[in-house]
Parts: structure tokens; C-alpha cells; sequence
């Protein structure tokens, strides 16, 4: 987390910082981009930096946790376009949604995807901080679809919270081996991967295995 020095500089001087640092590290790996070439950006002393944040650490993991804090908004402003749809409806279009948060943020995307894909420096805290908001979400998703009707009223929900999270945060590692595309390919072709009808193929799988099962069920 910054120092609050960094919280207490004019509004535009810290988002330009921001966009500065998210251009570095969407264009470097973590041990490629430099501090010293963000602050020749900015028009900063490199002291003043390390007034801001305590070393470049502090700065890739800001800007990862960063990420997840403006899908959030992003979600918040694009709402679904029908409250009372079921929970699958509502994945498919969470996905779709997702794809479009990243199209119009492409480089704050990129430093989320090195740092999952490529770097994967400090993976463990920026996979710990993933978990926790994955597991809450996904809890309160499940609840409500089986307060609606929509999910099994006696599944065991914490269990079902641990798989769910296994999809969704391996699912795009899985989609790129799946499509045979090198992690560093997404420089280039970004979001757009995801958009393909074949990435959205494979997601609908993942939903139809989760919707119906794997079982055959009972023959009558």
C-alpha cells in the first residue's frame, strides 16, 4: 500500500504517476522495469518515490491490487442487464463484461496478466489477495442462487466456493494452453484473445459442466 504522502499529492500528479508506472510494467517485466525511468517520466526525484512507496515491490503490487479495484467500479457502472437473471445467465454475462473492462483498460490488463502469466515475482501475496476477493465473491454468488432456486439448496457451499475458484482463476491460463498461445503473445493480442469465439467456446464448457454435471443421472 502507498504511504499517504502519495495520497496527499493533487489529484492529477498521482494518477499521472499511476499512468506512468502501469505503462512500465505493462511494457517490462517486473525485473526489467525501472524506477528510474518512471520518475524521468513523472518529472520526480527518485527521492521522492521512496517518499511515495517503499520500494518498486510496494509499486507492482499496488498497481495489481489496482487492477482489481476498477473492474469493481467498472462492474458497479455496467450493471447486468436484467437483475432477477439465474446464475449461469449471469456468469456468461460476467465474462462478457469482464472482456470489455479490459479492452478499455488495456495496459493496467497487462501488468495483471505478467504478473500471472509471466513475472509471477511475489506470486504467492498477489495470488493471496486474488483468492480472498474470488472466495467472496463467489460465496455470495452461490448463496443467492440457491436462495433463488437456481443452485441445489444442500450443497455444500464451501466446497463449491473452492472449486469455483479454481476455474475462474486458472481458467485463463487453461484457455491459452488449450489455444496454444505463448503467455507472452499477450502483449500483443491482449483481451482480444478472450473475446474469440473460440475462448468464449470454452467457457460456455466450463458453465455447461457446472450447470449439468458430469453424471448421467438417473435412467428411467
Amino acid at each position: 500500500m502507498p504511504k499517504q504522502t502519495f495520497f496527499n499529492l493533487p489529484e492529477d500528479k498521482r494518477q499521472a504517476i499511476i499512468d506512468i508506472a502501469i505503462e512500465e510494467f505493462a511494457n517490462n517485466d517486473y525485473k526489467s522495469a525501472s524506477i528510474s525511468r518512471i520518475v524521468t517520466e513523472a518529472g520526480i526525484a527518485k527521492g521522492s518515490f521512496y517518499q511515495y512507496f517503499e520500494d518498486k515491490k510496494e509499486l507492482y503490487l499496488y498497481l495489481i491490487d489496482l487492477g482489481s479495484q476498477e473492474k469493481a467500479k467498472f462492474l458497479e457502472a455496467h450493471p447486468p442487464p436484467d437483475p432477477k437473471m439465474g446464475t449461469f445467465a449471469y456468469l456468461r454475462w460476467l465474462f462478457s463484461v469482464g472482456v470489455r473492462f479490459e479492452l478499455s483498460n488495456s495496459q493496467l490488463a497487462k501488468v495483471s496478466y505478467r504478473a500471472y502469466y509471466d513475472d509471477r515475482p511475489f506470486f504467492d501475496e498477489a495470488m493471496h489477495q486474488a483468492e480472498e476477493q474470488a472466495s467472496t465473491f463467489a460465496r455470495q454468488l452461490l448463496l443467492q442462487g440457491m436462495a433463488n432456486g437456481d443452485l441445489r439448496a444442500d450443497m455444500d457451499v464451501e466446497s463449491a466456493v473452492f472449486l469455483f475458484n479454481l476455474i475462474i482463476l486458472e481458467l485463463g491460463k487453461y484457455i491459452l494452453a488449450r489455444l496454444d498461445i505463448d503467455p507472452n503473445e499477450l502483449d500483443e493480442k491482449g483481451a482480444m484473445l478472450f473475446e474469440s469465439d473460440e475462448a468464449k467456446t470454452i467457457f460456455d464448457s466450463f458453465l455447461d459442466i457446472l450447470e449439468n454435471g458430469m453424471g448421467r443421472g438417473i435412467m428411467n
